[in-house]
């Protein structure tokens, strides 16, 4: 087996790199892209960025460019024009909503229409995978190899890296122990990295749970603020306490703690949203102004740790249909929805009628 880095780990160097504010290098051939996290730019890159021969964009998602205004030519992404004489915290500014109000842009922004956006919407799918604002500081060139030699910065083909982010890497146990909670005395703890070395996620199993009779289970996302803070602001934090204790009674049942948190942007990120929601935005009204979708979650790991452990049919505790739909597209059974109703306060009722009227959830 050769010591060279696999396209998987090249990606996964890639999201390093981008987050300490390196430039990575997207292309073969005659045709690349050097890119910067638009978050994590410092002005001495963007002015090495500019030494380079081109036109310095800046690639943000159709979300964002309808908060700024900007005419989205290529669909999905809009490619702002880089003005030669604005400095990092104006790039800064222009990807994150926070500074609307603060920094408001001074436009019409300019946005191109020509050539093709292909790697910059690859860039935007990096950035987005390593939980950042997805915005990236762009320079088109003709020769990525050399310059990604001459740079020492990673250099990922497109074909493979496109594959790779859109690949869901299998989830391989690491260890397992035996876990005595307040829920139940026969608990046990799993946990699960992918074979990329990305985040690991867990299996909390109580009691023994039949592998050949459909599970008492629930894919509960992560949410510091609510199952570590107990935040009145959603519903995360009684969902898993409820749904624990509801596998403690019935003597067996799986929870998947998935560490996709803020719907799978990252805690960071999250905390932009709730910013915005103090500014008076709902939680997708929130997402959209900072380039993200309603929800950017993968419930293929759900599935995934379900067939690695065994079963291959669910009573799933949800209130989300989309959860028991991509269950059934994954191939494992959902045999009963079992809802999971908590309590409402003044802090999260507006929050819960959103998730009813927008993202469909059955409360």
């Amino acid at each position: 087996m050769s010591l060279l880095p696999t396209q998987s780990e090249l990606v996964a160097r890639a999201r390093s790199d981008l987050r300490v504010g390196l430039p990575v290098v997207i292309g073969a051939g005659a045709q690349g892209i050097v890119a910067l996290a638009a978050e994590t730019l410092t002005q001495g890159r963007l002015d090495a960025l500019r030494a380079l021969p081109g036109r310095a964009q800046v690639a943000i998602t159709l979300r964002r460019a309808e908060t700024l205004k900007a005419r989205a030519y290529d669909g999905d992404l809009a490619r702002v024009v880089l003005p030669g004489d604005v400095d990092a915290p104006w790039v800064r500014a222009l990807a994150d909503p926070a500074l609307d109000l603060a920094a408001p842009m001074k436009g019409p922004l300019v946005t191109a229409r020509d050539g093709e956006a292909g790697l910059h919407r690859l860039t935007l799918l990096l950035a987005k995978s390593a939980q950042l604002l997805p915005a990236m500081v762009t320079m088109e060139t003709d020769h990525p190899e050399a310059l990604a030699v001459e740079m020492m910065a990673t250099r990922l083909a497109p074909g493979a890296a496109a594959a790779d982010l859109a690949l869901h890497h299998p989830l391989l146990p690491v260890a397992a122990a035996r876990l005595p909670m307040e829920a139940s005395d026969h608990g046990r703890l799993h946990i699960f990295r992918p074979d990329n070395g990305g985040i690991e996620h867990y299996a909390i199993e109580i009691g023994r749970p039949d592998r050949d009779a459909p599970v008492l289970a629930r894919l509960h996302s992560a949410c510091f603020t609510g199952d570590v803070l107990g935040s009145l602001k959603c519903d995360c934090g009684p969902q898993l306490r409820t749904a624990l204790a509801e596998m403690g009674r019935a003597g067996a049942g799986v929870l998947f703690y998935l560490n996709q948190e803020g719907r799978g942007i990252g805690l960071a990120n999250k905390m932009r949203a709730y910013s915005l929601q103090d500014q008076g935005f709902d939680t997708v009204e929130a997402n959209h102004r900072l380039g993200f979708e309603d929800d950017e979650r993968d419930f293929r790991i759900g599935a995934d740790l379900l067939r690695r452990m065994g079963f291959g049919a669910v009573r799933l505790m949800t209130n989300n249909p989309r959860k028991v739909e991509m269950m059934q597209a994954e191939g494992i059974a959902v045999t009963e929805r079992v809802p999971l109703i908590t309590g409402t306060n003044r802090h999260n009722a507006h929050y819960l009628d959103v998730k009813r009227a927008k993202s469909g959830h059955l409360l």
